[in-house]
């Protein structure tokens, strides 16, 4: 590796997230030596990317704790919960189980909303949390709220700032998270119940989050609290419970801890708790846990997501299936770049959002992603790149469907669910949290990763996950399976920019503003000088 290419990487990862993504950043920006035979690494570096490496990235392992990850648990149970009514259903039937503790950590939370709007007298939550405790003596409720939320977030403003009815109760609290950098967000969305249980993944408990699998352009459940419409989305938690789910709610208290100063006390043992109707996909199941948290004064940056981001992409031999709200991300070009260079490398289908809401989404995400598809489709010879946003048509309506979920889906090798967004934020700015399966080599997980995959991808394409995988096993291509089922009422259109000739490639000059990588150091200078006299001072006594 040439000392151009060190340096061309470390200004694609900010110095504050190196140390976790695995670059050392050091006066003369090299690579440790044992990091430069590193494929994980290296395959952010170049699009001339040696096939042979990207290869051996794929052999082994990728999750790696202190890496790419924070630590590998167990799970008795997992399961993938796809879109919010499956998701809702789910976690009301664990909160009505819980004995001692609901703790809720979200970027925004509304009370108001129906878990079952599609049953007809159901509850809001925040009646059913209230009910909970009033029945159960030794139950509390914790709620932790990005406290931007009340400004950015679609949830109610008020109840957020000044509370409500349902929160009058001494073992009820409702908090805003202020601890974040300037322009951070905390993303996270997770709820733990009795630390015997845990959803974690992209859906927050707030209003435009609920629709049905169908994705119908005008379903009558899919209302607000105020009775306004909104449109399709589509979007995935996972539920957890065993070692993963006490590994959970271990973030969700340090979150607490760092907002609020309270060190919550341990938890009791609890009966088992998991829905006697959800199947899960997976049992006895390692999963990884990876943190996105940003730098601060006092504490370094944690960038295991970004690394993961990195590693799982590098590993990829065959295939390479990304949901994501946005596509922006600056790691991931030449990652992405290197494969589709490679005359054997793997098909890229990502299904991505369209429609961006406001000026600065349209003209940050929304541009940046098409600069990005356009970048990426000029190292595509081969025709393995497909970037599409899902329409669904029926009773003579369409409407696009809005990608929230956040999954990436490898070979049939690897499967990963959680908050983080492919954009930059996502990787050192917002808190995040991930969860990743890997198969290892066991058949019995990579079925399943297999078909969880296919099923989403009929899901976009209104068939059946199993007529996917005829198809996909008959062409041996995912491509090839998209192409010959794109005749329902889904479908997968292409975005414009994969068949622009001309137009920018670069992000625009905004980006670092409005999507950076780390925070953004508003008194930069004074944090430099201040420390330096402080020092001068404790010399001269």
């Amino acid at each position: 590796m040439t000392d151009s290419h060190v340096v061309e990487m470390t200004e694609a990862i900010p110095v504050e997230l190196s140390v976790s993504v695995g670059v050392s950043v050091g006066n003369a920006m090299k690579l440790e030596p044992e990091m430069r035979h590193d494929p994980a690494v290296i395959g952010t570096n170049a699009v001339d990317l040696p096939s042979g490496l990207v290869k051996a990235a794929g052999a082994g392992a990728v999750l790696s704790p202190g890496r790419n990850c924070r630590e590998i648990v167990r799970a008795n149970n997992a399961a993938l919960l796809v879109d919010a009514q499956n998701y809702f259903a789910e976690v009301e039937k664990a909160l009505q189980q819980a004995q001692r503790s609901i703790l809720i950590v979200g970027w925004d939370f509304d009370a108001r909303i129906r878990l079952r709007p599609d049953v007809e007298g159901s509850e809001s939550l925040g009646t059913l949390l209230r009910r909970l405790v009033e029945e159960r003596p030794e139950l509390e409720v914790r709620v932790l709220v990005w406290s931007v939320a009340v400004a950015h977030a679609p949830g109610a403003t008020f109840a957020l700032l000044f509370g409500a009815d349902w929160e009058d109760h001494p073992r009820i609290q409702v908090r805003l998270d202020t601890e974040h950098p300037v322009y951070a967000a905390h993303h996270q969305k997770l709820v733990c119940i009795d630390d015997v249980i845990a959803f974690a993944g992209g859906i927050d408990l707030t209003v435009g989050r609920w629709d049905t699998s169908a994705h119908t352009p005008k379903d009558p459940w899919r209302l607000t609290p105020d009775g306004a419409p909104y449109g399709p989305v589509h979007d995935l938690q996972m539920a957890v419970d065993g070692e993963a789910a006490v590994a959970i709610a271990r973030v969700a208290r340090e979150r607490w801890l760092r907002a609020l100063g309270e060190d919550l006390p341990a938890i009791e043992p609890c009966p088992p708790i998991w829905p006697d109707d959800l199947q899960a996909d997976f049992q006895d199941i390692a999963i990884g846990v990876s943190l996105t948290v940003p730098a601060t004064n006092f504490s370094p940056a944690v960038a295991q997501v970004a690394a993961l981001t990195i590693n799982v992409l590098a590993a990829a031999q065959r295939s390479i299936y990304i949901e994501a709200q946005y596509f922006t991300c600056s790691l991931i070009r030449k990652v992405l770049a290197s494969h589709l260079a490679r005359s054997d490398g793997p098909e890229i289908i990502a299904i991505v959002s369209r429609a961006a809401e406001g000026v600065v989404e349209k003209r940050v995400m929304g541009e940046n992603r098409d600069r990005l598809i356009r970048r990426l489709k000029r190292h595509d010879p081969y025709d393995r790149l497909k970037v599409l946003y899902p329409v669904a048509t029926c009773d003579g309506e369409t409407a696009e469907v809005l990608i929230h979920a956040k999954l990436m889906i490898i070979d049939d090798d690897v499967i990963r669910v959680g908050s983080a967004n492919l954009n930059n934020r996502s990787m050192g700015l917002d808190t995040e949290l991930d969860l990743t399966i890997e198969a290892n080599g066991d058949e019995r997980i990579r079925s399943t990763i297999s078909r969880i995959r296919n099923d989403l991808l009929g899901e976009h394409l209104g068939c059946d996950g199993q007529l996917v995988a005829k198809v996909i096993a008959e062409s041996g291509s995912m491509v090839a399976a998209l192409e010959q089922l794109q005749d329902g009422p889904r479908s997968l259109h292409p975005f414009p920019a994969l068949t622009e000739a001309r137009g920018p490639v670069h992000p625009t000059l905004w980006t670092a503003v409005l999507d950076p990588m780390r925070p953004i150091r508003l008194f930069n200078f004074f944090r430099k000088i201040i420390p330096r006299r402080r020092q001068a001072r404790a010399r001269r006594r």
